[in-house]
């Protein structure tokens, strides 16, 4: 073993502190996230496959094992992007569904009723009832008259 490349303890330190001010300046101004993304794993992989030991690489299984980890939470993050555009859809569609019906809105401390005669927007709809636009979220009934 080549001695040049063994750090003593006062070497250690001043490296630690070195790194930690390093650290903190690139953390000004960020704001710190409390879950980790794909990007983040992906940076994490890199980094263990750039900084390991060439006498002791990593092993196929755990390198495929990481590797299905970060394709799962790739699909997992797709899957629930997804998700989210269908649920925009079904609340679409369920105002859609409203069109000419008799509903009571909750709007405040009063009830309002009348006919869904118009729908607007397609992310937030608006129910246009008794001259008035009204969200979905207000809806206390439906009837079919």
């Amino acid at each position: 073993m080549d001695i040049s490349l063994v750090m003593n303890d006062v070497e250690k330190a001043k490296v630690a502190a070195q790194v930690d001010a390093l650290n903190k300046s690139l953390a000004e101004g960020r704001q710190v996230k409390q879950e980790l993304g794909k990007d983040d794993f992906l940076k994490l992989l890199v980094a263990q496959l750039t900084h390991q030991d060439p006498t002791q690489p990593l092993e196929d299984k755990e390198f495929i094992a990481q590797m299905a980890q970060f394709s799962t939470l790739e699909q997992m993050t797709n899957m629930s992007q997804e998700f989210s555009k269908l649920a925009l859809r079904l609340q679409s569609s369920q105002a859609f569904s409203l069109l000419g019906k008799t509903v009571v809105i909750k709007n405040g401390g009063q009830e309002i009723s009348g006919v869904v005669e118009e729908v607007r927007g397609t992310e937030f709809p608006q129910l246009l009832v008794n001259g008035r636009y009204f969200d979905m979220n207000q809806i206390e009934s439906v009837r079919m008259e």
